[in-house]
């Protein structure tokens, strides 16, 4: 094995381009402040960087046990939860969720299979509330707030991205199956067989190892529409339409961040230690990228004799389903194709052009700022990326050019 001129970790003799990217990563725009990647291949680490500084303000380096927030990353973790226990036949994809969980019948809801909630298809990214973020953290009264919820539409026939109410719903079904919450199974079967650095609802003890983030720069309304063009391949007219509909103060989009009024960014509740100490499935997980790249690679190989998912259940959670319905809040008869805009499957982003990861078979899910987690059954990959610099640009190079990195060194 080779060292990186990075500030720590290894590459092994064929994946230099990686580290290559990642060095490059620092002095191109955005740049980084400090940041992590490693790749699982067939079951084992080819690479494991990191380098630049954890945190700015205090001058502390990124080290091996640095770990990171890496918002809807998450949701990569938490449909993992779910596909186990349908590999073990605790779970039907197809059932009504009222099987699991009778209250949730509410409101014309009973007849929901518990495959909407993990494909964004409930017709529930929002709840009314008013919810406090204390209510929030507290699980109990987001779960009553969706038993009451009525769907925005009719449930599966659109699809919005459910950036909250995802982990509440798929977390719920698999407390009542389970007894446990989210992150203790995410824990205990999930995080200790594989001995990750992967927390939803991060133990105090490890707050010190968390990377402090910054946002990058912002950025105009002209530079997203050219990002989402460049990235999506749509046409400018498209794209426009897709952004004045989704992404202007009233648009649902905006509502389902905040959780009935939980989660006000302006709160800045999203760097306190409360927030990384309660469980939000979709959205709080605190993570280095090994354990990452660990756990993708545990879907699609063995990883030190260990595999969590089998091909057959790696095949029926991989399924777009997306692409069967159109989006919900976009202008009627816009032509926004899954493989453009939101091409996700059971639990899952799978890739596409906006998004190619490793491969045509890739699975996995970015996080807000520019983090992502993916797995290839094709390749064996196991990847994992995490930053302290968030960027929201549609167009954020970085994780593109280490993925990208990763193909060439796949060839």
């Amino acid at each position: 094995m080779a060292d990186t001129p990075a500030e720590g970790g290894y590459v092994e003799q064929g994946w230099e381009k990686v580290a290559d990217a990642f060095r490059a990563n620092f002095a191109d725009h955005p740049g980084e402040i400090g940041a992590a990647c490693s790749v699982y291949v067939a079951g084992r680490p080819v690479v494991n960087l990191w380098g630049g500084l954890a945190d700015r303000e205090a001058n502390r380096p990124w080290g091996e046990d640095t770990i990171a927030q890496v918002a809807s990353t998450t949701k990569g973790a938490t449909a993992i939860c779910a596909h186990l226990l349908a590999q073990r036949g605790r779970l039907d994809l197809d059932a009504p969720v009222v099987e699991y969980w009778p209250e949730f019948g509410a409101a014309g809801k009973e007849e929901i299979p518990v495959r909407w909630l993990l494909s964004h298809q409930a017709g529930l990214p929002v709840v009314d509330g008013p919810l406090t973020f204390e209510q929030a953290c507290a699980w109990d009264p987001v779960i009553h707030a969706l038993e009451a919820q009525k769907p925005l539409w009719e449930p599966g026939t659109q699809h919005v991205y459910h950036a909250v109410t995802y982990g509440f719903l798929v977390g719920e079904v698999v407390r009542r199956i389970t007894g446990k919450s989210l992150g203790t199974f995410f824990a205990e079967e999930v995080a200790a067989p594989l001995g990750l650095s992967a927390w939803i609802g991060l133990p105090e003890e490890h707050e010190p190892r968390v990377a402090r983030f910054e946002d990058a720069a912002p950025f105009t309304v002209e530079e997203l529409l050219a990002g989402m063009i460049a990235t999506t391949g749509l046409d400018a007219d498209t794209v426009t339409r897709w952004v004045e509909s989704m992404w202007t103060p009233d648009a649902i989009q905006m509502h389902a961040g905040v959780l009935g009024g939980a989660l006000d960014p302006t709160t800045g509740y999203f760097r306190t230690r409360a927030w990384r100490a309660a469980e939000f499935p979709a959205a709080n997980m605190v993570a280095d990228a090994h354990s990452l790249a660990r756990m993708y690679a545990a879907t699609v190989s063995e990883v030190d004799g260990l595999r969590l998912l089998d091909p057959a259940t790696v095949e029926t959670m991989t399924a777009v389903q997306t692409d069967k319905t159109t989006m919900y809040g976009v202008p009627a008869g816009l032509d926004l194709p899954a493989d453009r805009s939101f091409n996700v499957s059971l639990g899952f982003w799978r890739a596409c052009p906006p998004l190619p990861m490793a491969g045509p078979g890739s699975f996995g899910h970015p996080g807000s700022g520019g983090s992502i987690a993916f797995g290839d059954p094709d390749a064996g990959v196991g990847f994992g990326y995490v930053t302290n610099l968030w960027n929201y640009r549609p167009d954020d190079p970085r994780a593109a050019n280490l993925a990208k990195a990763v193909r060439a060194c796949l060839g």
